[in-house]
């Protein structure tokens, strides 16, 4: 396998075969479909995890608190996965985050209720919860940059939009294994034991992931640092460099996340629980706006990553950001008109985010250089996502219910809006540029344009 210098424009087309670039991708998006799973199954079974672990004055909100909980070791998860994944490389790392990922859902599905040992039960649960949100704080990031590496510069968007369909797979597959099996078993055995079934389909789903993962080698851009001597010699080296020399991505990237994420967990997380809670829709209905709304997403993925190799990452979120921001409001009124009309205001606020989604792998690991992407994307993306991302859900319930204005969940993704149009603003665009080498990707282009405007 020939070696390409740093900073060429070579795509890793070059390099790569195409049926090793697909078991890569494949690699990447199911460690991400078993994530979403686990989010996905979580949130469609809100009454009976209520039920089983909150049965007092807590209720829905207990529930709620869990699923935030998982957040708040994300940001020690990508302070300790990142720099390792720049120091190993991102192949053992993300061998690691899945497996441990997966023995902690599949445990939550045996823990007894409250009715049988008290508040150990939640405690439990609030435990293995921290786990998983401490794997995942390695899982996405690296899941991103593994992509990203293996993917040819100018079909990075594409290729890499297939990390964000095995989100979307991973909450169809949730809600399509809760609603099949409360249609075999029925509601009351749902009640009493059927809700830990999912919960343990998420072990074998993390080890085919495991399998696919050790099968294959560390990404050709990680490999060719490495093998020049230019890879960090120590985790807390590039903790260090990434902090001191690559602050203003840091933030630039934690600005886009605040948008990303709160759009993502109120659009595709918490909507269940609202239209149930909020709007009185049945679950039946819920359930089928949310698989409805994910497979028309799943399918159009692709044409926003592609969209965004032809016309560029920014476009494609300015498009985004500006959309969601305008359509809000009168998308949300549109969904309390009952289920065919929350049908069509799901899908046009989703098709408008897919511009955000479908280009994650593509634009977030472009923003640093190779020796410190994974410790970079980690650490931003986490320690955003704990703050603004999963307490979304939380957020959204406690105020809709103190307020009870049900637009609520509408105003704060504009909020993110405004945010993430801020940080967009200083992002470099870094459509079909190679992402090799110890420089930030596009930079030397960005200031030459630069130094040209200010010429003329």
């Amino acid at each position: 396998m020939t070696s390409v210098p740093a900073g060429s424009q070579q795509g890793a087309e070059d390099e790569v075969e195409p049926s090793i670039l697909r078991r890569a991708v494949a690699a990447s998006a199911i460690g991400n479909a078993t994530e979403w799973f686990d989010y996905g199954v979580y949130t469609y079974l809100t009454v009976e995890l209520t039920n089983a672990f909150f049965p007092g004055e807590l209720g829905y909100l207990g529930t709620l608190l869990g699923f935030a909980i998982s957040f708040v070791l994300r940001p020690l998860g990508g302070f300790v996965w990142g720099p390792l994944g720049d120091r190993i490389g991102r192949q053992r790392v993300l061998s690691l985050t899945i497996i441990l990922m997966g023995v902690a859902t599949f445990l939550i599905g045996v823990i007894p209720s409250f009715e049988t040992i008290g508040w150990g039960a939640p405690a439990l649960l609030f435990l293995l919860r921290i786990v998983q949100g401490f794997s995942t704080g390695g899982e996405y990031g690296g899941a991103a940059t593994f992509m990203a590496e293996y993917a040819p510069d100018k079909k990075r968007g594409f290729w890499g939009s297939f990390l964000e369909f095995g989100t979307l797979a991973g909450l169809t597959l949730a809600v399509l294994v809760v609603f099949g099996l409360e249609s075999a078993i029925g509601e009351q055995a749902m009640l009493d034991y059927g809700w830990r079934i999912p919960f343990m389909v998420a072990l074998p789903l993390a080890m085919i992931g495991l399998y696919i993962r050790t099968k294959l080698e560390d990404t050709p851009v990680f490999r060719e640092l490495e093998a020049s001597g230019e890879s960090e010699t120590a985790a807390t080296g590039a903790l260090r460099d990434l902090v001191v020399r690559y602050w203003q991505p840091i933030l630039a990237l934690f600005g886009l996340v605040v948008a990303l994420n709160v759009i993502n967990y109120t659009l595709l997380t918490y909507m269940p629980t609202y239209l149930q809670t909020t709007i009185g829709m049945e679950s039946a209905g819920a359930d089928t706006l949310a698989v409805v709304g994910q497979v028309i997403m799943m399918l159009l993925i692709p044409f926003a990553g592609t969209l965004s190799d032809r016309i560029g990452r920014k476009p494609c979120w300015w498009i985004s950001l500006i959309g969601i921001f305008v359509l809000a409001i009168p998308m949300y009124m549109l969904m309390a008109q009952g289920l065919a009309w929350a049908i069509v205001g799901f899908t046009v606020l989703g098709l408008i985010y897919l511009l955000q989604l479908g280009t994650i792998s593509a634009t977030f690991p472009a923003m640093f250089p190779t020796h410190v992407r994974f410790a970079g994307m980690a650490i931003s993306y986490n320690l955003a996502t704990a703050a603004f991302g999963g307490t979304a859900p939380l957020v959204n319930e406690a105020v809709v219910e103190s307020t009870g204005d049900v637009l609520f969940p509408a105003y704060y993704m504009m909020g993110s809006c405004v945010i993430g149009m801020i940080a967009l603003y200083f992002v470099i665009e870094t459509k079909g540029m190679s992402i090799k080498g110890r420089e930030i990707p596009g930079l030397a282009e960005h200031r030459e344009r630069r130094a040209a405007k200010a010429r003329s």
